[in-house]
């Protein structure tokens, strides 16, 4: 038999059990009405956003790859060495930095150098060798140290400038080769040959007795032609003949006595004709010094008659008759004496002209015969054979010597570069492409929709972002075509690529090949400007942009707005507005 208190204990435990269950059913448990306002929606209430006042910076957001820029794949222009034998990689190129002289890389154990340029390596420059492409190399060597005149002419000094950077690389510049040097032997030998065999035939020829009493008459054709033209030479060179000489100068002799004898009869009749009246025609003309002279006695004109002058003036005038024969003869002799010359002149000008036709004769007569002799002709091919030897030696010559094939050089617009990537191994057969290489500056190459596309320009401001966060300041440097980079493949679905340049490789070295996302700036306020979600705008049917302006709890009004620059959900918006207000864009 249960105690009172257990039967008491039993009774309260079954009470709350049964108080319990009735409250869980009775929570579980709701009336039709119940039931429909608790599934009713809730009130709507209004979604606002605060206007702020900032800086609104519109971009255009670019997924795209970190790497060198300008990739340029490098192929040879043709043989390394002298010869076209199977051309085997024997050193490639390694990545890295490459400098304007390096050796890019090995074929058959020669070098291969990398030279800045523009004008791409296609031919062997040779000895001779003229071009652009030979003035381009010429600057080059100037450029490393090693001299070279620029010309644009491959001379001996450019042979020199380019065994020097051979030499330096521990290299051999390539001289002519086995059969080069075989064949210059060959051209030389045969211009020896043919150069004896003409000596031999002329000398046959002149040894001919057909021709030698004709050489004997040119040769005393040419002695009489030279005494004929030095004769006459001498004959015009001088005025007179030594016979003429002695007779010019006893003709001016009788000149000269003539003139005096003249002037002693002039002074004859000026005495005769100043003597005193009266005066014995036979008296002294003068007192002899020391003797009184006597003194005249007057007398008158008519017991004294005039001195007689007749005689003296006969004397005058014979002697003037003597004088103009004396002058007479002189010119007379001159006269002779150039008739003299100039017949002597021109007999002997006829005996040069005679001289020359005599040599003419000869040397035709000669000319002749030679031609008509059996030796002649062989004389002829012999020379012939000697111009044809000599043409080849000397068209041999001029290519002959240092030269630089065209697979030993490699131009590139830009040095120094990075090699990016490697086409071949060593060991491998060269047929295409040996490497690319690339600029030493990054660039960021992605695309964009070509709806942006529209609103991008070179020159915009970037940035440009990678997956750490950090940011580096970029321009963009090409849209559309202007950006395709070679051997990458065009954007798909209408894209357009996009090219952009950091402004520093600082803090980029080792990351080409990474994802990143440039930031293309198309769009910015220059001052703080308040700005609202672009939800928050509607236009009404005027065309005007409003908001609305939420000024108690789910109470509004209308705001009528001009927009301005729209980016990232955000649009520049000007009216009766300030910052902190709350605009309406949407119903929650």
């Amino acid at each position: 038999m249960k105690s009172p208190r257990k039967l008491l204990a039993g009774v309260l435990t079954g009470v709350v059990v049964v108080a319990g269950a009735g409250w869980a059913v009775s929570t579980r448990l709701r009336s039709p009405a119940d039931e429909a306002a608790r599934r009713a929606a809730p009130n709507p209430s209004l979604v606002t956003a605060a206007v702020e006042r900032r800086k609104l910076v519109s971009t255009v957001v670019v997924s795209g790859t970190l790497e060198y820029g300008s990739p340029l794949p490098i192929s040879l222009a043709g043989v390394v060495g002298g010869t076209a034998e199977l051309q085997r990689v024997t050193r490639a190129p390694r990545q890295g930095r490459l400098a304007e002289g390096a050796v890019l890389m090995e074929v058959n154990g020669r070098p291969v150098f990398a030279l800045r340029g523009s004008v791409p390596m296609h031919r062997t420059m040779a000895p001779g060798t003229k071009g652009d492409d030979v003035e381009q190399l010429q600057r080059a060597l100037r450029r490393l140290g090693y001299g070279a005149r620029v010309s644009g002419v491959f001379d001996r000094a450019t042979a020199a400038a380019v065994t020097r950077m051979y030499a330096r690389k521990g290299y051999e510049a390539q001289r002519p080769t086995l059969a080069d040097r075989q064949a210059y032997d060959t051209l030389r030998r045969a211009v020896q040959t043919a150069e004896e065999t003409l000596a031999t035939e002329k000398q046959a020829l002149d040894q001919g007795r057909d021709v030698l009493p004709l050489k004997l008459k040119v040769r005393n054709a040419e002695a009489d032609l030279t005494s004929a033209q030095s004769a006459l030479k001498a004959a015009t060179g001088r005025r007179l003949t030594p016979e003429d000489d002695a007779r010019l100068a006893a003709a001016d002799a009788a000149v000269r006595a003539a003139e005096e004898k003249l002037l002693e009869a002039r002074q004859a009749l000026a005495a005769a004709r100043s003597r005193p009246t009266g005066a014995p025609t036979g008296a002294p003309s003068g007192t002899p010094t020391g003797t009184p002279a006597a003194t005249p006695q007057p007398t008158t004109a008519l017991t004294q008659p005039p001195a007689d002058t007749s005689l003296p003036e006969l004397r005058v005038a014979n002697a003037e008759a003597d004088l103009a024969a004396a002058r007479e003869a002189h010119g007379r002799i001159l006269e002779e004496a150039g008739l003299t010359r100039e017949t002597k002149a021109e007999e002997l000008r006829k005996a040069v002209r005679v001289a020359k036709e005599t040599l003419a004769t000869a040397r035709q007569a000669l000319r002749q015969a030679r031609q008509l002799s059996p030796t002649r002709l062989k004389v002829s091919n012999a020379r012939k054979d000697v111009a044809a030897a000599r043409g080849m030696l000397a068209e041999f010559a001029r290519t002959y010597g240092t030269s630089v094939p065209p697979g030993e050089v490699v131009f590139l617009p830009r040095l120094p570069a990075q090699v990016r990537k490697t086409s071949v191994k060593a060991g491998q057969q060269i047929e295409k492409e040996v490497a690319t290489v690339t600029g030493s500056t990054f660039t960021v190459t992605g695309s964009v929709e070509a709806a942006e596309s529209g609103l991008l320009r070179a020159g915009m401001e970037a940035a440009v972002e990678l997956d750490t966060g950090r940011t580096y300041p970029a321009t963009l440097t090409a849209v559309g075509e202007e950006a395709k980079q070679p051997g990458k493949e065009a954007p798909a679905d209408g894209a357009q690529p996009v090219l952009l340049t950091p402004a520093s490789a600082k803090g980029l070295k080792g990351l080409s090949g990474t994802a990143v996302t440039a930031r293309v700036t198309v769009g910015a306020t220059g001052e703080p400007v308040l700005v609202v979600p672009v939800a928050a705008v509607t236009t009404s049917a005027d065309g005007r942009a409003r908001v609305r302006v939420e000024y108690a709890t789910d109470r509004t009004r209308d705001v009528e707005v001009r927009t301005g620059l729209t980016a990232d959900g955000d649009v520049e918006v000007t009216g009766a507005l300030k910052e902190g207000d709350r605009v309406v864009v949407g119903v929650a």
